[in-house]
């Protein structure tokens, strides 16, 4: 593997990391919140990655994904949370708060990631010596910058509308009640159909406008 592409490897694995298991543990909270301490119980409500890691989602599609496009793409997802809807006061409603959570999470991660790079690493960057700059400053910039665009981007795929992405779910509690009953029965090929989207490009049409937006309402920060 070239060493630079090795470099961008592990630069890239920390805001990876820390993106699913906030994303994940988002949901734990919110739905344990509402009512569901499914999560809890099973040891997930924990900010200790190994808890999340998927051995295919989590590390070997993110490698193979930054080795095969040179790295120029990376993606990759957890352990989903155990969220059981029968726990909650109101499932429809609070499944759908329970889904949003992970998407805004990311949103939230990208706006930290990006304040911090603009208020201190940048100014620090004037103000220490080169040295300082080329050790630390430099590969910390790469890091913020490559959290900025995972949890973008990591955002808005899982606001697709099919469940069990967030999306689909979060669709599912707005819908009203036959409609979303209706709707729901396509979980089971939920991934099939991601697949498929995917496959064919179709994916991009509604990811891309979402990372768009959120990167321009990012510029305003």
């Amino acid at each position: 593997m070239d060493t630079d592409i090795f470099r961008q490897l592990i630069i890239s694995a920390l805001p990876i990391l820390i993106a699913i298991t906030f994303h994940e543990v988002s949901h734990g909270l919110v739905a344990n919140r509402l009512g569901d301490p499914t999560a809890k119980f099973m040891g997930r409500l924990t900010l200790n990655p190994l808890a999340h890691i998927d051995p295919i989602g989590t590390v070997l599609m993110p490698v193979m994904l930054f080795i095969f496009t040179n790295g120029q793409f990376i993606f990759g997802y957890a352990k989903p949370v155990p969220i059981n809807p029968a726990n909650f006061r109101n499932p429809k409603r609070d499944m759908a708060v329970s889904a949003a959570a992970g998407p805004i999470t990311n949103l939230g991660l990208a706006v930290i990631s990006l304040l911090v790079l603009k208020f201190i690493v940048i100014p620090a960057s004037v103000l220490l010596p080169a040295s300082v700059y080329k050790s630390l400053l430099a590969p910390l910039t790469l890091m913020l910058t490559s959290s900025i665009i995972f949890n973008v981007v990591l955002a808005s795929f899982n606001l697709i509308p099919v469940p069990p992405l967030d999306g689909g779910r979060v669709l599912v509690g707005l819908l009203p009640h036959k409609q979303a009953v209706a709707y729901s029965r396509i979980e089971p090929y939920g991934f099939i159909i991601l697949i498929a989207l995917i496959a064919t490009g179709l994916a991009n049409y509604f990811v891309m406008p979402l990372v768009n937006m959120f990167m321009t309402l990012l510029r305003l920060f």
